[in-house]
Parts: structure tokens; C-alpha cells; sequence
């Protein structure tokens, strides 16, 4: 268990941290002796450099505790590795900032490499947030639920967990075992008999007072102990009242013990390895093959193992294991607090920085080792284990990937096999709550941290005009990206545009280009065939006549799925923007009432609408809400008055 913390979230350094840039050099050398020249120019402070290409293009970010001695190592015509080599040989000109300490050197380069993904940089691609759970304690009977982000609520956090499926099962058995409110303060305020929950024994009724808040008060900190792998006690308590209520022959009050203590049981077992030795931990394994890496995180807390979790850093064209985990563990929990200990299948490099680092992230000692036996090299072991198993299987769905998209490539003529494909669709009932949305995929498959939503403002387009909505999405998407990377040199710049729709979007679609400029990219219209049948699709391309493809080609198939993927992910959007409207209420207009306010009111009125008939004095005996605030929100609902 750990309180609430505080945070201040990701490192950063400020330009004080830094003394002043040197600029590239321009005077025609390359390679070796390019580096060569530089090294004259550096002293041995620490800091960061940056090796630049052809167009300034950053091949990679390093750090250095000494920048005059590790740069001469590139200046070197020989020793190095293919990777290393091939990096020297593209290099064109370097870039240096010094710092204050190594440390600082550190937050730097992972600083630059999440915001330049240089080619020959270690890069985790997926930087996911975990979600814990919570039990607040800003109320009097508190509340458990699943919550990401930051810590900045008052409570109890438990976690990390590794999926939120993770979290929504561990959470369905708690409610079981220790009968806490998973209701919202607001709905809590508003009850006026049991919910559901109560009738199916999952909730002690806390909203209408049929529990005590000294007996739930002990049902939370039983909660909590459990959570922190104290359970010995709670089911050996369980046990002696279940078998107290049968002996006074209250035996609907002992089955109720009863399933209380299986669905107690029901947590341990799903939570799988369950170590002694352990009691806090991120188990970290890395498998590598063929250039690729695989990187499974397992989670230990309170002697129970909360789920894993895989990672595919992009290796950097062929970086070692040390320099792979070294650049994970700065990644990984940048913005996450590391645990108390962190097992590993390999030693890192410069681990007596990544120590000092994670350390200072954590606010405490964080230990880092490669267990060589006992319990902690089987938990590695067996993370190895998924690490190489899951590599296994990526490797073989990219593979099968790589061949859809490269059949793709052949289908509609491309010039080149396309490594990043874009699919629009839009979404709206009779032009009400009209949002756009841009789905992602590549050789790797579903690229989700790309998924982008667009609400439509109706800039380019009436209500219902599919084809205006098409021009805003893209217009939008592409100015942005336009503006981001001029030079067009991003992986973030699509191969291929897949477009639902037919020939009216496809013209749609070629005059936005045109106009921003980017008429080279393909774009392709997917649209239902006469009978609107699966299978019978048409594809559409600017002067050309519609055609079909083979009725069981798996390139239809690929294609049916893309399409598919991207009205998933509109229709969802769609959902979520028109629910948000239906809760919406009076009191979301008035400036000042936020979240916490608009609850007080509801809980004290009712309803939105007693509140904009109540009275200015009536508004200022609503605890938390000021004369000013009420002034405001009776001035705003009484204007003409």
C-alpha cells in the first residue's frame, strides 16, 4: 500500500541546467575525421551529444560523463560494431550540450530520443500508463475503483496493475469479499434505497445507513490489508464467523460468509505466482533475436503478482542487451515510481546511474540486481520465458503482415511496399455529433498510440456533409503534421490512405491534397459493391475507373479489416461524444463550477433544475460555495431579472 505521494510528474530540465549549444559544423568533412575535429573543441564536462546526417537529419543522442573522452572513441577508424560503424559513416555533423551532472545528461538524451526517435536510438514505442486501485479517502464510507494517472487524489493506491481487465477482475472479487461502494459521491448522496450492488451481495449498503461507519471502516482496512498481502488474518476472521453463524444457526448470514471467503479465494488464484521471498518487485526479462527485442514486465506486489505486460523497443539497428534494458529502465518509468526492487535477466549499462536515477525518481533506494538462483532467478527465468515466447509470435504475425502489406503494394500499383497506412472514417446521426477518426497500421500491426479522433467543427462542412467532414479531418491532420515536420522526414507521414467511401470522398480527398500540397501521397477509396455486400467492395482511385479484387484474396480480407478497425473506432467516438451530451446539465455553462462544485449543488438541490430556481441565499448554504460563487450562478440562471 502506499499514500498519496507527491508528485510533481515527469523530469524535465530547465535552461539553467545547461550550458550554451555548439553549432554543427559545415566545412565538408564526414565520418571519422569529422568527429576527429570535434573532439579538439570539447573538455571533459558531462552532457549530451547528438550525431547529425544528411539534412540534419539526428541519427542518434548519447550521454557522456566525460564528452571529450567519449567522443574520441567514434574518432577511431576501427573497433567499433556494424551498428556503430554504419552510424559513423552517415554521420555529417554533431551537435553538443553540456551539463551539470551525468544524471542530468541522462533526463536529457531520453528527453531528446521520446522527441527525435533517432534511427540508431533504443526507443520504447509503447509508453503505456497502469492502472492501480484506489480506495479514497476524502469521504466517510470510501470508495474502491480503478484509477490512472497521477496520485494526486487523496487515498490508498495499490498497484501497478498490468491491463485494466487486471484491475476489473481483482476489483468484481473485492466487492465480494470486502463489500465496498463502487458508486460515484454524487449517485452515493442521491440514494434513497439499496442499488443493485446491495441485492447481489456486493456492496454493504453504506448510502441509505445499513452499515455502521465503524464496521466499514473495519471492511476498508480489511481491504487494505489484503491489498498489501496481509491475508492470513481476514480469511482465518471470515472462517470463525462463518462457522459462529452456523452454530446460531443463521445460516443465510453464514452462506454469505461463505461466498465472501470463495471469492477470496477466487483472487488469490488468479493472480497466479504468488512469490514468498518477494514482496515488491518489477520482474524485467529481455529476449533478443534478429534485430528485435522483446521485453516482459511482470509485477510483484504484497507477495502476489498483479499481471505483465510485453514490450518491442526499436533496437536501434542492433543494439546489445546492456544498452537495450539501460535505455527501458529510463523510458519505462519516467513519470511511473519505481518499486522497491527490479529483477532483470541482464546487467545493465551504467547501472550505477540508471541506479541513481530510479532512486531519486522513487524517493527511495531502489535495489537493481540479476538474481543467479533461488525464487528471484525463477521469476526472471519464467519472464524470460514469455519474453521469448511472445518475440516468437510477433515475429511470425509481422511476417505474415509484411506479406499482406506488401500485396497491398502490388494490388493498387504502388511504388513501394507502404509502412504506415492511414484509414479515415466519420460518424454523426443527421450531422449531430459529427467526429472524424484516423486509425493506424504497419508492418508491426495496429499502431494504437497513433489513433487520433477528430470532433467536427463544421468549418469546411453543413451538417451531414460527409464530404466537407472528409475535407476537415484531413485538413487538420496535415496542416498539423505540416507544420510539425516541414521536411517530411517523421515516420509520423502516411505511405497509404484508405478512405471509406467512393468516388464522392475520393474527390473530396484530392482537392484537400492538392491544395496542402501533397498530391504524391496514394490515397484509395474503399466503398460497398451494388448490393452493399461484404466481399463485393469497390476500390476507387482518382481518374480511374472503380475495381474489385478476387472474391477470397487476402488482400480483400487485410482490407476489410483496416476498414472495419477504423468504424470500430469512429462508431465508439460517436458513442462517447453523444453520451457526453446526454449528461450534460445547466450547470456545465456557469463559469467557475467545476466538477466538485456542480456536486455539491446536485447533492444539496437534487436536481439541475432546483438549482437554477433557487435563491441567492438558498446557493450560499450549500457547503463549499462561496457568496462570489453564489452570485455567479444565480446571476447566470436570473440574467434578465
Amino acid at each position: 500500500m502506499t499514500e498519496t505521494p507527491d508528485e510533481s510528474g515527469a523530469d524535465e530540465l530547465g535552461p539553467d541546467d545547461l550550458n550554451v549549444e555548439l553549432g554543427a559544423r559545415t566545412d565538408g568533412l564526414t565520418g571519422h575525421a569529422l568527429i576527429a575535429s570535434y573532439v579538439r573543441t570539447l573538455d571533459g564536462s558531462p552532457g549530451v551529444y547528438r550525431m547529425l546526417g544528411d539534412d540534419m537529419r539526428v541519427l542518434y543522442v548519447g550521454k557522456a560523463r566525460n564528452l571529450k573522452v567519449r567522443v574520441s572513441n567514434y574518432a577511431r577508424p576501427s573497433g567499433h560494431s556494424g551498428r556503430i560503424a554504419r552510424m559513423i559513416s552517415e554521420t555529417r555533423s554533431m551537435m553538443f550540450l553540456t551539463t551539470k551532472t551525468e544524471t542530468e545528461a541522462l533526463l536529457l538524451e531520453q528527453n531528446l530520443i521520446k522527441q527525435l526517435k533517432p534511427i540508431y536510438n533504443v526507443l520504447l514505442r509503447d509508453d503505456k500508463s497502469f492502472p492501480n486501485i484506489l480506495i479514497s479517502k476524502d469521504h466517510a464510507f470510501p470508495q474502491i475503483r480503478k484509477h490512472r494517472g497521477k496520485r494526486t487524489e487523496k487515498g490508498s493506491y495499490f498497484g501497478p496493475f498490468a491491463s485494466g481487465t487486471a484491475v476489473n477482475r481483482t476489483l468484481n472479487q473485492l466487492q465480494k469479499v470486502f463489500l465496498l461502494r463502487s458508486c460515484t459521491d454524487a449517485a452515493f448522496q442521491n440514494r434513497t434505497r439499496p442499488c443493485l450492488l446491495y441485492q447481489i451481495k456486493r456492496c454493504a449498503g453504506p448510502c441509505v445507513n445499513l452499515i455502521t461507519p465503524e464496521d466499514y471502516s473495519d471492511l476498508v482496512s480489511d481491504a487494505e490489508q489484503f491489498l498489501s498481502g496481509k491475508t492470513t488474518r481476514i480469511q482465518a476472521d471470515l472462517a470463525r464467523g462463518m462457522q459462529e453463524a452456523s452454530d446460531a444457526m443463521e445460516f443465510e448470514r453464514a452462506a454469505a460468509l461463505r461466498d465472501r471467503i470463495r471469492a477470496l479465494t477466487a483472487v488469490q488464484q488468479s493472480q497466479g505466482i504468488n512469490p514468498k521471498g518477494v514482496d515488491e518487485a518489477d520482474v524485467i526479462a529481455l529476449h533478443l533475436e534478429k534485430g528485435q527485442a522483446c521485453v516482459q514486465v511482470f509485477f510483484i506486489r504484497a507477495h502476489q503478482s498483479w499481471g505483465n505486460s510485453d514490450f518491442y523497443p526499436r533496437t536501434g539497428s542492433g543494439a546489445e542487451e546492456g544498452e537495450i534494458l539501460e535505455a527501458f529502465l529510463a523510458q519505462f518509468y519516467d513519470g511511473k515510481p519505481p518499486p522497491k526492487q527490479i529483477l532483470l535477466s541482464h546487467p545493465v549499462e551504467n547501472e550505477d546511474l540508471i541506479h541513481e536515477l530510479l532512486s531519486a525518481r522513487a524517493g527511495r533506494n531502489v535495489d537493481l540486481r540479476v538474481p543467479q538462483r533461488g525464487e528471484k532467478a525463477e521469476l526472471v527465468e519464467n519472464a524470460l520465458r514469455n519474453a521469448r515466447e511472445s518475440l516468437g509470435r510477433k515475429m511470425s504475425e509481422s511476417a505474415a503482415q509484411s506479406r499482406l502489406l506488401a500485396g497491398l503494394a502490388e494490388a493498387f500499383n504502388l511504388d513501394e511496399t507502404p509502412q504506415r497506412v492511414e484509414i479515415y472514417d466519420n460518424s454523426h446521426i443527421q450531422g449531430a455529433h459529427a467526429v472524424g477518426a484516423m486509425v493506424v497500421a504497419g508492418p508491426d500491426g495496429w499502431m494504437k498510440n497513433q489513433y487520433r479522433k477528430f470532433n467536427i467543427k463544421g468549418d469546411m462542412a453543413k451538417p451531414g456533409d460527409d464530404f466537407g467532414m472528409m475535407r476537415e479531418v484531413l485538413t487538420r491532420r496535415f496542416d498539423k503534421l505540416l507544420k510539425d515536420d516541414p521536411g517530411r522526414e517523421s515516420e509520423a507521414w502516411p505511405d497509404l490512405l484508405l478512405i471509406d467511401g467512393g468516388a464522392g470522398q475520393i474527390s473530396a480527398v484530392a482537392e484537400t491534397l492538392a491544395e496542402l500540397g501533397l498530391d504524391d501521397i496514394p490515397f484509395i477509396g474503399v466503398a460497398k459493391g451494388v448490393d452493399r455486400d461484404l466481399g463485393r467492395e469497390e476500390f476507387h482511385r482518382p481518374g480511374q475507373r472503380p475495381f474489385a479484387l478476387r472474391h477470397n484474396d487476402p488482400v480483400l480480407y487485410f482490407i476489410q479489416r483496416l476498414r472495419d478497425e477504423a468504424h470500430r473506432f469512429v462508431i465508439g467516438t460517436h458513442r462517447a461524444a453523444r453520451a457526453k451530451t446526454t449528461t450534460r446539465t445547466p450547470l456545465d455553462e456557469v463559469p467557475g463550477v467545476g466538477a466538485t462544485r456542480k456536486r455539491a449543488l446536485l447533492a444539496h438541490f437534487g436536481s439541475a433544475k432546483a438549482v437554477t430556481r433557487a435563491g441567492l441565499p438558498d446557493l450560499m448554504a450549500v457547503p463549499g460555495i462561496s457568496q462570489k460563487i453564489a452570485e455567479t450562478v444565480y446571476n447566470f440562471f436570473h440574467a434578465e431579472e
